[in-house]
């Protein structure tokens, strides 16, 4: 489920801010995550998400970016960044230089190849997905006119303590691989390859926990995460869920992006294991060890809500019955989630600095995420978590080919 944090303790983002974009110490997102039962349906076999151990380089080029419905990765990054760049022209160059850079960083740099600040190889699986926040379109650029409907400043939700600090963002960066030193070697050589043109607001990294024995990963809190999400091989489904198109509403420019979301969701770690296993249970709808909706057997199985209309078995308030109701209304508020765990130590009053990197895309936030968020204010699991920052953006469309570049489209509008 979604593993979410929240503690009352918060580190001064302003004093370490700089240092830990370097050193990969994170920075923000956060609302009170929609778990997995936030997705559409449940997959067939929810840990075929988990890229496997090898494989071919992901391809870079295509109609939407890479890092969306690519299977997720074991390590991820994910960075927002406000652009110093004074004119468009000098926009539109940092732009091309950066998707020269991931396009060769993606494919995987020899270590015989000059000026090299980064090694990646095939077998790291990279991708690197861009996306632009709200704050692009202000009038340095003259963007104003061509700013998606539905991109705003992410809000504070109930029970949120957002750190402006570590929020929103011009430009943001998600970089998931294989192995972590590779996501931190990217981060950096796109920010030397920026030449200064790109100023670091936040960074946070995360990891997915392998399936134990095997089904869904679990979380910090220790239930299984990821259950539930929309059939990410039916374009069909990702049409009406996750990609923007035609009939959206939208500018053209941004047909075959997505709107995306980042919370960093801290958990009350310590509060938390002072629950007794039943409790949990109650609170989220689901056993702990088997992963399976109250009253099943596996975590594969569809609740049936009709059922049970008084909540005997599954309560009313429980985090999958707000998340997912199930009902004809609320199907359209279903999304693609793409979450990972951190674990950053310990916060300065002793406690464990522990929680989720809460992700996911959609075609409208307002009608899919914040519906869902909105839902969940008030249900008991909200009280042992706490989200501290993160940010809207619609990640671009894909770069078609090799003389294609991000935001071609917005640019030359």
């Amino acid at each position: 489920m979604k593993c979410s944090d929240a503690s009352g303790n918060h580190p001064n983002p302003r004093r370490e801010g700089r240092r830990r974009f370097i050193l990969g110490a994170a920075g923000l997102a956060g609302a009170v995550a929609a778990g997995p039962e936030s997705a559409a349906r449940a997959a067939d076999a929810p840990h075929r998400g988990v890229v496997p151990e090898a494989g071919a380089a992901v391809p870079f080029h295509g109609e939407h970016q890479a890092g969306v419905l690519t299977p997720q990765q074991q390590f991820a990054g994910f960075a927002a960044f406000d652009v110093r760049a004074g004119t468009r022209d000098e926009l539109a160059d940092l732009l091309r230089r950066l998707t020269g850079r991931a396009r060769t960083l993606v494919a995987g740099v020899k270590p015989d190849e000059p000026d090299v600040a980064a090694l990646t190889t095939e077998q790291d699986r990279l991708t690197i997905t861009v996306g632009v926040g709200a704050s692009l379109f202000d009038d340095r650029f003259g963007l104003g006119s061509v700013r998606p409907v539905g991109l705003t400043t992410m809000p504070a939700f109930r029970g949120d303590r957002l750190d402006p600090s570590a929020c929103h963002g011009d430009l943001s960066v998600q970089v998931c691989a294989r192995h972590p030193d590779a996501v931190l070697h990217v981060l950096r050589d796109l920010t030397r390859e920026a030449r200064g043109l790109l100023r670091p607001r936040w960074r946070t990294d995360g990891f997915l926990n392998p399936p134990r024995p095997d089904g869904a990963p679990r979380s910090f809190i220790g239930f299984k995460d990821g259950i539930v999400n929309p059939d990410t091989s039916s374009s069909r489904e990702m049409r009406r869920l996750t990609w923007l198109g035609s009939a959206a509403g939208e500018p053209g420019w941004a047909r075959g992006g997505c709107y995306q979301v980042i919370r960093l969701i801290r958990l009350r770690a310590e509060a938390w294991d002072r629950v007794e296993t039943p409790e949990q249970e109650r609170f989220l709808g689901r056993h702990k060890a088997t992963g399976a909706p109250l009253g099943g057997r596996t975590e594969s199985e569809v609740p049936d809500f009709r059922a049970d209309p008084q909540g005997r078995t599954i309560p009313l308030d429980c985090h999958i019955r707000r998340a997912n109701p199930r009902t004809p209304e609320t199907a359209d508020s279903l999304f693609l989630r793409r979450s990972y765990n951190y674990d950053r130590g310990l916060a300065p009053d002793g406690s464990l600095d522990v929680g989720l990197v809460f992700c996911c895309y959609q075609r409208d936030i307002g009608r899919q995420f914040a519906t869902v968020q909105r839902r969940l204010e008030g249900e008991p699991f909200a009280d042992f978590i706490t989200t501290t920052g993160g940010g809207y953006f619609l990640t671009l469309p894909g770069v078609r080919d090799s003389s294609d570049w991000f935001g071609s489209a917005l640019l030359g509008t």
